[in-house]
């Protein structure tokens, strides 16, 4: 089932089948911002708040590998991946509509739960859909505009809250739940886009159509329950082995990157007014100050994932994600002994070169070590080493929070931070995958 090189896209076009990921990781970017403040709100507690995070590592471990193999097998009108996207859309986009609207910590649980199941219905067929589009030269262009669009798109979630506030909402304006109207104003704005730039990009850049030798090829492993297991047992017994090393890096970074997102809001909050309850005015404000931080390093995100492209193209993709990685693992560090606001910012910086790499840079080395025809599961199986570090963390984290970590949120982000610079040094220890792509 092995694909024929796929035709060159033009730029326009490969911006265009990636703008769905506008929507989806603006869906990411309320979450990473607004559900630690959410569950605050509805009475969550500080040193459990990880317990209350594992609809994605949990959703992401069982559907993305199951999808990703599913996508491989499936044959449809609309192609193999476009169904999942479909579906994943509409279950998303129902689900940030909800969200705000939640009465009880319960509910915001729940639904979160549903959300993250949506996004991991999307994503890694998605991922999977761009390595099929695309000739292995055209991968890094594809793979880092998905992680610009992902910064663009956190860019304008994160700041969503402020630019409503700068626009004339009232920044205390609270439902009856105690969440915030802008809050549940820019979620509305996610329910809209998560399912509007998927359409457009199916619509814009639909899948090539199967050739008559992979449709003998689907017909002789047919879509089946037993066929899927099959497919993920053999595809992990054999896993190539730059898949292999990429596991400690991932690790380490995807660690780092569940505390911070968890945290950094009362880190700041500590930092900037000591201890504050989460339903007064100083967290707030607090909430929405992340939010600006966020939407900052969203945004370098945004230009340095573009920025990235020829020195992936020239040195490989490696020694980039070593540098960006590093860069956030200073910078995380940093931010917890900064006070003023233009050196918050300045740490930021790092956060985005690091943030930028991360979602685009482990893929082009994935991209060039796997069969084409097993890009959907093993996109799949890729994400377990994003989510299987994100559970090691919501176990953990809780047991030495306040043994180890005396009960403080900025040692969190210390531990974080440390955490990328391991993930910088475990980058390096990757050797190359395929003489013709860098590594």
């Amino acid at each position: 089932m092995a694909q024929a090189g796929p035709p060159r896209l033009s730029t326009l076009r490969v911006l265009q089948m990636n703008l769905g990921f506008l929507g989806l990781q603006f869906s990411f970017g309320l979450q990473q911002s607004n559900m630690g403040p959410i569950y605050g709100f509805l009475g969550a507690d500080e040193a459990t708040m990880p317990l209350l995070w594992l609809a994605g590592p949990i959703t992401g471990l069982l559907i993305q590998p199951v999808v990703g193999a599913m996508s491989d097998r499936t044959n449809t009108r609309l192609g193999r991946r476009t169904p999942y996207f479909l579906v994943g859309a509409v279950l998303c986009s129902l689900s940030l509509f909800l969200m705000p609207l939640s009465q009880a910590l319960w509910m915001a649980v729940s639904l979160l739960w549903i959300l993250d199941a949506a996004n991991n219905i999307t994503m890694e067929p998605y991922r999977a859909y761009v390595a099929d589009r695309l000739e292995p030269q055209q991968r890094p262009l594809g793979f880092m505009t998905q992680a610009s669009f992902t910064g663009l798109a956190q860019t304008l979630s994160y700041l969503a809250p402020s630019l409503l506030v700068w626009w004339g909402f009232d920044r205390d304006a609270l439902g009856a739940n105690g969440i915030p109207e802008t809050t549940r104003i820019a979620f509305v704005i996610g329910s809209v886009l998560s399912i509007l730039t998927i359409l457009y990009s199916v619509w814009r850049v639909p899948e090539l159509p199967l050739t008559d030798a992979q449709r003998a090829a689907l017909m002789a492993r047919p879509l089946s329950v037993k066929g899927t297991i099959a497919e993920l047992r053999d595809a992990v017994v054999e896993m190539p082995a730059v898949m292999r090393q990429l596991a400690w890096p991932m690790l380490f970074q995807w660690y780092a990157m569940f505390c911070y997102w968890q945290y950094v809001v009362f880190a700041l909050a500590e930092r900037q007014h000591g201890d504050v309850l989460p339903n007064s005015a100083a967290f707030r404000e607090t909430v929405l100050l992340n939010g600006q931080l966020g939407g900052f390093y969203n945004f370098i995100a945004f230009v340095a994932a573009f920025a990235m492209v020829p020195f992936t193209r020239r040195i490989g993709a490696r020694p980039v994600h070593a540098f960006a990685v590093a860069c956030a693992g200073v910078a995380m560090i940093a931010l917890t002994q900064v006070e003023s606001l233009p050196l918050m910012f300045v740490a930021m910086v790092g956060i985005g070169f690091g943030w930028a790499s991360l979602m685009g840079n482990p893929y082009v080395m994935l991209a060039g070590a796997i069969p084409p025809e097993r890009n959907g599961v093993y996109m799949g199986i890729f994400n377990m080493f994003i989510v299987i570090p994100m559970l090691i963390q919501t176990v953990t984290l809780p047991l030495i929070y306040e043994p180890l970590l005396g009960g403080r949120p900025a040692n969190v982000l210390m531990l974080a931070g440390c955490l990328m610079l391991l993930a910088a040094a475990a980058t390096l220890a990757v050797k190359a995958g395929r003489p013709n792509q860098p590594v």
